[in-house]
């Protein structure tokens, strides 16, 4: 078999002299990267089928563990030295990418909005409608996004209660102009968390707004120039909107619903059946990278190594606050010490439960993305391949109290008080007043 090596190479192409000299960089990069973190599990496996894979990521803070896996050689660590973790201009771009693949310039996988798989495997955001079939393999994160306001809605005191809003959004639509809340993707997460937090406050994000679409590293940009009244998106954008004096945080997802799922890894589901030792080699490092994104004596080093020029080009000031938790909402609110700080491990984080998927696609039916008689289930076991993530955990040595014995965290609860039961999607659309679909 032809192997690739790096982004074209294959072993037909090399000489005898080049293929010895390649095999003793891998082992040395291997053994440099178990002296680097000698505490962190390492088991021997079946080698990986390639030696690389492109891997996609947004400049946010939930994509630390690709860029720790990265910059800590834990890729090279089990056997891939030659991953490129490539950054994406938006979620668009994400999705371009993934439609082409690695091997035709594009990419094999990537950091991504947990909707967005689903969306591409059902052609619903695709040229043509094209099916893309895809696999989420591990949650990346939990919390640590932000529903952020321009600063000309202060007086209103709006907070985790949206309804503040009513009255001022009504008068601006009333004198002529347009109210504008930002999200990063239709039907992704921050979609989502804007027309959860609009609809409990009586808004119609439908209706009484006009949703835009605006890149993560775009958000704080457009909200000074005026092109939006409410964004959400990922950190470190809610951060930095805060110190730059622009706006202020109305609330956190956690607030809205604490402990909830954010992004994912996904990779094309061709890249998995193709190299299925890969794939595990890939899961293995990006966990223990979320291992030690995890562990709160290494938030100040994460801060200044994702914020770095090649990853998100943010000083370490706009990170490392509500990394830690400390929250400064930017409306003379500050809270030290939260426990709404960005989740990487510990709790199941990093376990796909496919109770989660069933919430987003649920939500998604609400909001018109999918149709009402949706089989959500048979949907979520197509593309939710936690089966995968519990063979790395177990090569990985993740003690058995850390993996969870249910694909089911079971009923969630959300700050309006409204309930979703996984087993029952048609009773919690049912109990939700303000949707789109019938």
């Amino acid at each position: 078999m032809t192997k690739r090596i790096g982004t074209g190479t294959t072993l037909k192409d090399m000489t005898r002299r080049d293929f010895l000299a390649s095999s003793a960089l891998t082992a040395g990069l291997l053994v440099a990267a178990r002296k680097l973190l000698p505490s962190g599990a390492y088991a021997a496996t079946t080698a990986p089928e390639v030696t690389g894979a492109k891997l996609g990521f947004i400049a946010l803070t939930d994509a630390a563990p690709l860029m720790i896996a990265k910059e800590k050689g834990l890729f090279a660590k089990y056997g891939m030295p030659d991953v490129e973790v490539l950054k994406q201009a938006s979620w668009g771009a994400t999705r371009d990418n993934l439609m082409l693949g690695g091997d035709a310039n594009g990419i094999d996988g990537a950091h991504i909005l947990t909707p967005l798989p689903y969306l591409m495997q059902t052609g619903k955001v695709t040229q043509n409608n094209q099916p893309m079939p895809m696999a989420i393999v591990a949650r990346l994160n939990y919390d640590c996004q932000g529903i952020s306001v321009a600063q000309e809605y202060a007086a209103t005191g709006v907070g985790l209660d949206a309804s503040k809003l009513k009255e001022a959004f009504a008068a601006k639509k009333a004198a002529g102009k347009e109210v504008k809340a930002a999200m990063t993707f239709p039907g992704g997460t921050h979609d989502l968390w804007i027309r959860y937090w609009l609809a409990a406050g009586g808004i119609d994000p439908d209706k009484d707004v006009s949703t835009i679409v605006v890149p993560p590293p775009q958000m704080v940009a457009n909200m000074k120039v005026g092109n939006m009244d409410v964004f959400c998106v990922g950190e470190p954008w809610n951060e930095q909107l805060v110190h730059q004096g622009i706006g202020f945080t109305a609330a956190t997802t956690g607030e809205l619903w604490k402990g909830h799922p954010e992004k994912a890894l996904g990779l094309r589901a061709a890249f998995i059946e193709k190299y299925p030792n890969a794939t595990k080699a890939i899961l293995m490092a990006v966990m223990e990278a979320q291992q030690w994104c995890e562990a709160m004596e290494n938030k100040q080093e994460m801060a200044s190594i994702i914020g770095k020029r090649q990853w998100m080009n943010v000083p370490v000031a706009d990170i490392i606050g509500r990394l830690k938790g400390d929250i400064n909402y930017g409306n003379d609110r500050v809270a030290k010490g939260t426990d709404l700080y960005m989740k990487f491990w510990k709790g199941g984080v990093s376990y796909p439960f496919k109770s989660h998927d069933a919430w987003f696609l649920a939500e998604n039916i609400r909001w018109g993305k999918f149709a009402p008689t949706t089989d959500i289930k048979a949907l979520v076991d197509q593309v939710n391949r936690e089966d995968l993530w519990r063979e790395a955990a177990k090569d990985l040595g993740v003690a058995a109290n850390e993996i969870p014995a249910s694909p089911s965290r079971g009923v969630e609860t959300f700050f309006d008080g409204k309930t979703f039961d996984p087993a029952n999607p048609s009773a919690y659309l049912n109990s939700l007043k303000i949707k789109t679909s019938a």
